[in-house]
């Protein structure tokens, strides 16, 4: 009988500015945003914002149809279902699971995306993209949407805050949303079209510039991925040929 061992690594490996894994960090992100579009993120997400448009929800919303020929609706299911619940370890995250319509919605959250320190608080961005995958016979439409940012905010964090070190959290990124034993931190939600680049004068421009860039880089990543794993598997050896 033969025997074959496959590693796959939860860290993303850069070779050839190619994305060789299946989970994602924000320090992962940042390498694979810095790559394509620079680490100058004013410049990065003006540049990028005039190619993109808000859907009719002010979402960000990215769409693409991946086309798959000669495989089969079921097929694609079971490549799609094996990436999802390899990808996304939390069990919550995977919000719809139809094989009969074909869809699988995906909810997942990318911690500290972006961090800034301002003059009265420090800010530290996370995102919840939506990714919905659509499948028909051949071929797979990913639908990636982001509406808002969630922030939480350091009251204790800023330039011009008390010095004391015993009162400064420094933007505790890993705090639960609901935990309000802290009186210095409390949550944000900010609404994408209401911030840099889609609005100029933004007093977070710093900060939603390089969040925008971080959001637009993950949808690349994401398709990328899903595009992957349809056509050639995550591991490699995902076909009927054993």
């Amino acid at each position: 009988m033969k025997k074959i061992l496959f590693l796959t690594t939860a860290f993303f490996l850069f070779l050839g500015g190619t994305i060789q894994a299946q989970v994602m960090k924000a320090a992962d992100l940042e390498k694979y945003a810095k790559q394509k579009y620079g680490d100058k993120w004013l410049d990065a997400a003006k540049n990028l914002s005039t190619g993109l448009t808000l859907d009719k929800n002010e979402s960000l919303t990215y769409q693409q149809v991946i086309e798959a020929p000669g495989k089969t609706k079921q097929q694609l299911y079971v490549a799609l279902n094996y990436w999802t619940t390899a990808t996304f370890k939390d069990n919550s995250a995977i919000t719809l699971n139809d094989k009969e319509a074909g869809c699988i919605i995906i909810s997942s959250t990318i911690k500290n995306i972006a961090e800034h320190v301002g003059t009265l608080n420090k800010y530290s961005v996370s995102i919840t993209p939506v990714i919905r995958l659509d499948i028909k016979e051949g071929k797979i439409r990913v639908t990636y949407t982001v509406q808002t940012y969630d922030v939480l905010a350091d009251i204790s964090g800023g330039w011009l805050s008390p010095s004391d070190d015993s009162r400064k959290t420094y933007g505790d990124s890993k705090r639960k949303a609901d935990d309000k034993t802290n009186a210095n931190l409390y949550d944000e939600q900010w609404e994408i079209a209401r911030h840099y680049p889609f609005v100029e004068k933004d007093a977070q421009k710093r900060t939603c510039a390089k969040a925008l860039v971080m959001t637009h880089a993950y949808s690349n990543a994401i398709i990328d991925k899903v595009e992957e794993a349809v056509k050639n598997g995550i591991v490699g050896n995902d076909d009927d040929d054993w």
